[in-house]
């Protein structure tokens, strides 16, 4: 973008945003991270606010963050974030590894675009559901005893379940297919929006399975935020090679409002967003589905049983380990553990702030999750049996997500490779590190 093309935009752009009600509140209640208070007039502030929405309009502008980003984090993880995440190793910095890096950053910057940008309605809303669910649950003790919170599903029994056959990077799977059997607590706010996703009510998942009767190991696979799809995740989890040359049975379920049951063009679109109440019956009903296909695969009679999650699926898998106990191993990749942080942490500054304002950050969104949060419950799988790999280049799920885990699962062993959200599919440290624990086994 030329100079004299944004001046020109943003002298456009000044008589719109003046006349917003809601950018006038916005420029009202501004603070600038690191300025001492007082530092800005109204009118500095002004331009400035319009200069950043301005900005933001345009994809390729946004990009003009990431350089800055990066040297940002490269700069903090030389001086404070190495010595600071217990577990992880010293940081080398390294072409590749800042390249990685600026990868999350740019992606990071590409989807924060300003339709992604809650208007007034949305805080007063999310702020009044968020307020009245922890009135709830905490009248119900959900607060105080999260597993409560939970409802047992009834076994996945082989009459309950159709199939089909599938092809995909030419590995040929088999789709099977349920009744969900799960409804958000009428109770609950935000329960009838989730209720009437009806694409939502069938759950499936894709397998891969041996064709000869001897018992085989099987893998439970959790996939990560987007994605649900056979042709990705058997990308995302080394199916093919889990499968032929370790010799696993592998099962990968479809999280809600993914894949095929999504309710929207975006897979996951309603699962993590500003809605935070959604994440809340998402999370829930990913236990519920993920507890219902265990019960299906345990009546394979499987020599071994392992949960496997990256990323949304890492966060999902700890969580499980609430529930269920019964694994050979749960392996949480790239883990995400903590959502109203992360939130936080990912959040343009005006909609953090803002967030706060409306009491969902700092206070209800923190409460309400508790009862689904892996850190809020004690795991039931044994110490030795927890592992975790993480990214030191990780700009999505922040080092520190991992790190909380690590802690809250009393420091197992965990792997830490030089790389970014996705570098995990072409490091050789962790296919390494999962080919060992597979084996291990």
């Amino acid at each position: 973008m030329t100079i004299s093309v944004l001046k020109r935009h943003l002298n456009d752009l000044g008589t719109e945003l003046e006349s917003e009600p809601e950018f006038q509140t916005e420029i009202e209640g501004a603070v600038f991270e690191g300025a001492p208070t007082g530092q800005f007039e109204p009118a500095s502030i002004t331009v400035l606010n319009r200069a950043e929405k301005s900005l933001a309009r345009f994809p390729l502008a946004r990009l003009t963050t990431v350089g800055p980003r990066t040297a940002r984090w490269a700069y903090g993880a030389l001086l404070t974030e190495a010595g600071k995440v217990p577990g992880a190793p010293q940081i080398r910095m390294t072409g590749s590894l800042a390249a990685h890096v600026a990868m999350d950053e740019a992606v990071m910057a590409l989807v924060q675009g300003p339709k992604r940008t809650p208007h007034r309605a949305d805080y007063l809303r999310v702020g009044a559901e968020l307020e009245a669910a922890r009135n709830l649950f905490e009248a119900e003790g959900w607060l105080e005893n999260p597993a409560s919170y939970h409802r047992s599903p009834d076994p996945l029994l082989p009459e309950h379940v159709s199939a089909k056959n599938g092809w995909a990077l030419g590995e040929n799977y088999r789709r099977i297919y349920w009744n969900s059997g799960f409804e958000a607590r009428s109770i609950e706010p935000g329960a009838d929006r989730w209720n009437a996703f009806r694409q939502n009510r069938t759950a499936s998942a894709w397998v891969l399975e041996h064709e000869d009767d001897r018992p085989r190991p099987w893998i439970v696979c959790v996939h990560g935020f987007g994605t649900g799809a056979p042709f990705a995740d058997l990308i995302t989890f080394r199916a093919a090679h889990m499968h032929h040359q370790l010799g696993w049975n592998v099962a990968a379920i479809v999280l809600p409002v993914h894949g095929s049951r999504r309710p929207s063009r975006i897979g996951g679109e309603f699962f993590l967003g500003f809605d935070m109440m959604n994440s809340v019956h998402a999370l829930t009903q990913s236990v519920w589905d993920i507890r219902r296909l265990l019960s299906w695969v345990r009546a394979q009679n499987p020599e071994k049983l392992v949960l496997h999650g990256v990323s949304l699926g890492g966060y999902i898998t700890s969580l499980m380990t609430c529930f269920d106990g019964d694994f050979d191993a749960a392996i949480a990749g790239i883990p995400v553990c903590d959502i109203p942080a992360l939130f936080s942490h990912q959040a343009p500054i005006h909609v953090r702030e803002r967030s706060v304002e409306h009491k969902i950050l700092n206070g209800n969104a923190e409460a309400v999750h508790r009862v689904v949060s892996p850190l809020a419950m004690p795991t039931l799988v044994p110490q030795d049996r927890r592992f975790i790999f993480a990214g030191l280049g990780d700009r999505m799920a922040i080092p520190t997500q991992a790190q909380a885990l690590w802690e809250h699962w009393e420091k197992p062993t965990i792997r830490w490779f030089p790389g970014n959200h996705v570098g995990y599919l072409w490091s050789s440290k962790v296919s390494d590190f999962m080919d060992a624990t597979l084996e291990s086994l």
